[in-house]
């Protein structure tokens, strides 16, 4: 069943939003649809002629169905955007639930949370969205704690002192020195989430498992890891970002802790680094790639 339902329009040139009548040769026009079978967003993107009694024609190359582009690969729905027009700009909001029993639920009061907002453009390619929190989310921080090269060795832990943990704002980069020991990719990976839980953060690999151990409890009993790994692929190297909720909490029973994946579109052969801002809270966290 398809649910929230949401088409907008998206300029072709910068990140400028626009109001939901724009129209022209210069806009470009999204769908989204709620899939309830899967519990995600899928879009795609293409060409609105209201001339033409509302005619809706999605671009070349975009998949219709499960292998489609997602406005997010973790823990979001039913989400819907907005024009703001005080700034000019598009928003996402959507929808987490949360991961606690049906009785926790009603102790507490609340289920589930609206997700931190984002604005949202055109990628200059024009083949898919680009994401980032709205800056309103900046006022929020506090103390600001900055470690500088640090060299992380396999199986090292690097503890981040002096900000609270169950509350934070992380923007890292790693650089990479090699890439000659990525592992290679099996076409057959074709699902994120599915390699995401093969290879785990604890399995060792020849480029990751690297990235962060969030709202972890003083002797990891209890952490959820956001993690990067990378692949030899055919062509380029294939990045993959998990988010595991798997060793969360020490509660065995009753909880929902599943584990999310995407594969990451960037090319890592220029640069050797790739970056990460992650929004954490005590509810589910928020994660942003960018290069």
């Amino acid at each position: 069943m398809f649910e929230c339902a949401d088409f907008f329009p998206v300029s072709l040139s910068g990140d400028t939003g626009l109001d939901n009548s724009a129209f022209g040769p210069n806009v470009k026009h999204v769908l989204k649809v709620s899939l309830d079978l899967t519990r995600y967003e899928y879009y795609n993107i293409g060409s609105y002629f209201p001339e033409a009694r509302d005619k809706y024609v999605v671009g070349k190359g975009f998949v219709d169905g499960w292998n489609g582009l997602r406005f997010d690969y973790g823990n979001f729905y039913a989400s819907k955007t907005f024009f703001d027009p005080s700034k000019n700009r598009r928003i996402l909001w959507g929808w987490t639930n949360e991961s606690d029993t049906a009785k926790d639920d009603v102790q507490k009061g609340w289920a589930g949370l609206q997700a931190i907002p984002r604005k949202v453009w055109l990628d200059p390619s024009g083949k898919q969205l680009l994401q980032w929190p709205i800056e309103e989310i900046e006022t929020l921080r506090g103390q600001n704690v900055q470690l500088s090269n640090q060299e992380l060795k396999s199986g090292e832990h690097i503890e981040v002192k002096g900000i609270t943990a169950a509350q934070a704002d992380v923007d890292i980069t790693f650089s990479i020195p090699n890439l000659d020991k990525a592992e290679p990719f099996d076409p057959s990976w074709t699902n994120a989430q599915d390699l995401c839980g093969l290879k785990g953060s604890t399995v060792q690999g020849g480029v990751g498992s690297f990235g962060l151990l969030t709202l972890a409890s003083e002797k990891l009993e209890e952490y959820t890891p956001v993690f990067f790994r990378v692949f030899t692929g055919l062509y380029k190297h294939v990045v993959l970002l998990c988010s595991d909720s798997g060793s969360s909490s020490l509660r065995k029973e009753g909880l929902y802790k599943p584990s999310f994946a995407g594969f990451v579109d960037v090319d890592l052969d220029d640069t050797y680094k790739i970056s990460l801002r992650t929004l954490v809270h005590t509810c589910p966290s928020n994660n942003f790639c960018f290069f």
